[in-house]
């Protein structure tokens, strides 16, 4: 055999063996959510007709023609009873672009569709697109909102890091063909993790926002904004109310990002969101959940203390290590939530729960006191609870 058509039969045979590896539940777990053995989406789960050219005339050693960096930072969505993930698949490039994979259960077996989705550009072309948060509107349309990031024009000579970053806007029937609407206003510099409400407000689209001074910084941006447009046509949020706002010496004190659209639920809208805090070595990146008013969506009722994922073990290594991140989850029929979360900028996990199982620790897990004597305080209380029984 030559060398292309042994390193075929390897890539293949090793291939179809990750993609039909099967995914077990982490023994115990903390009984809030299951976590899994693998990661569900990793580079390696790639099609090889993406990285490869498979004509041994051109590509005679089989290299690799399209590296592929990292998968992660998903959207999810339920789709002709598949589950679905929008995917920011980052190139060695460094470029990211959108793929959909597809299972049949939500825990194993993904695979990516052949080709990625072609995303149209508005007249300012997009330098990079990233993080999409899949919504299936009461519109009758499925919305994918998105960070596009574009160079910033007012950048000094030799500077090719600073950016622009606003919400993009597409929508589509089928996950196939997508439309490009125009971006999103509002009055900040610059948002991203902007979400789509999944209902009506009072008869308009409701956005949560993430204000932004800068790039990289919140700045003044006070946390997890929410606002209404009249259109999505012309998105337009004129004024951004703060919803859940940073908090000093919190896991969310540098800034907050509500994650996927919340989850509607008896008591109140359930929202999973993205808190970052500095440390000694750099950002770390948890997720926490917290619950709003069904009317009142600017109104917080319920909200756990600390964090309710963080990367562990190989978790916390990657491209930029120490990050759990969060844009896609799913609820299905049977009440099961299936939390697709990604692990410093790299691969894709999942944690299952179920739905009265997360209300249940958003609701009676004691919110934050904001001081060392407050956790005592309420560590004192559960101990003595259980001393008593």
């Amino acid at each position: 055999m030559t060398t292309f058509e042994n390193r075929f039969s390897a890539l293949t045979k090793a291939y179809e063996e990750l993609l039909g590896r099967k995914n077990s539940k982490v023994a115990l777990g903390n009984g809030i959510y299951d976590k899994y053995e693998f990661p569900i989406l990793t580079a390696e789960h790639a099609p090889l007709i993406w990285r490869y050219d498979l004509n041994p005339l051109t590509n005679p050693y089989l290299m690799e023609r399209f590296g592929i960096n990292a998968t992660f930072n998903s959207g999810a969505i339920k789709f002709n009873g598949k589950f679905i993930l929008a995917v920011r698949v980052e190139g060695m490039d460094r470029k990211s672009f959108f793929a959909i994979a597809e299972s049949p259960n939500g825990i194993d077996n993904f695979k990516f569709w052949d080709f990625p989705i072609t995303m149209p550009e508005t007249d300012i072309p997009d330098g990079n697109v990233y993080d999409m948060r899949l919504v299936a509107h009461e519109d009758g349309w499925i919305y994918g909102l998105f960070c596009t990031e574009r160079k910033d024009p007012n950048a000094k000579k030799g500077d090719e890091s600073s950016a622009i970053a606003q919400c993009g806007i597409a929508r589509t029937k089928d996950l196939k063909t997508w439309e490009r609407l125009p971006d999103l206003k509002t009055p900040s510099p610059q948002q991203r993790n902007v979400v789509l409400h999944p209902e009506f407000v009072s008869g308009k689209y409701a956005l949560y926002t993430r204000p932004q001074d800068g790039f990289i910084e919140a700045g003044t941006g006070g946390g997890i904004g929410l606002g209404f447009t009249d259109s999505m046509m012309n998105a337009n949020v004129e004024k951004e109310y703060i919803v859940d706002e940073k908090h000093y010496h919190t896991v969310y004190e540098v800034k907050n990002g509500q994650g996927p659209a919340p989850l509607k639920t008896p008591k109140g809208w359930l929202h999973l969101a993205h808190g970052v805090r500095n440390t000694a070595a750099g950002l770390r990146y948890v997720l926490y959940v917290f619950m709003t008013d069904l009317v009142d969506l600017t109104k917080v009722i319920y909200k756990p203390a600390g964090y309710f994922i963080a990367p562990e073990g190989n978790e916390r290594v990657g491209d930029v290590s120490n990050v759990a991140f969060s844009n896609g989850w799913i609820l299905d029929e049977d009440g099961t939530v299936f939390i697709y979360y990604a692990s410093s900028d790299t691969r894709m996990h999942v944690a299952t729960s179920t739905l009265d199982k997360l209300m249940d620790y958003c609701i009676n897990t004691p919110s934050d006191g904001f001081r060392s004597a407050t956790s005592v305080e309420r560590l004192k209380n559960i101990i003595e609870k259980n001393l008593a029984l």
